[in-house]
């Protein structure tokens, strides 16, 4: 069973009065065994708005993240560094369509999430976090996306 962080806290209703879904899902034990450690679905393509509370719900289960890599492709304006509560997080960047964050707490303490892009359905995200959080999981982001 997957860890859900309340991002935002499940209490949470959009204007209509329907919960809001979770933004971000970790594998329980963090074991590192699989291709994924979990997953994350922004609500927009703004990494320079996004990305600080992903940083702040992660370093308050895992430790103070030191550098995040992304695609580029998936975000508008990257930069090369962001200031999130007070703290330096140095961001790399490579080319392509994976779909993927990682991020690092140190030299050897990386993790790897899906990125479930914004307009994704809501049945399709919530599936692609699932198996993204599971166990062991194996599946490439582009089958875990496939509507």
């Amino acid at each position: 069973m997957a860890l859900p962080i309340s991002f935002p806290p499940s209490l949470q209703t959009d204007a209509s009065g329907v919960p809001l879904l979770p933004r971000l899902l970790l594998e329980p034990a963090l074991p590192q065994s699989g291709m994924f450690d979990g997953a994350w679905w922004p609500r927009t393509d703004q990494i320079r708005l996004e990305l600080p509370d992903l940083i702040t719900a992660l370093t308050a289960h895992l430790g103070p993240i030191v550098r995040v890599g992304l695609d580029t492709e998936a975000w508008d304006d990257v930069p090369d560094t962001l200031v999130v509560n007070g703290r330096m997080i140095r961001i790399s960047w490579f080319p392509g369509t994976d779909r993927t964050i990682s991020l690092s707490l140190g030299l050897q303490n990386h993790f790897l999430l899906l990125v479930v892009p914004p307009k994704t359905d809501p049945r399709t995200a919530r599936s692609a976090m699932a198996a993204a959080a599971a166990r062991d999981n194996h599946a490439t982001a582009a089958d875990l996306l496939a509507p």
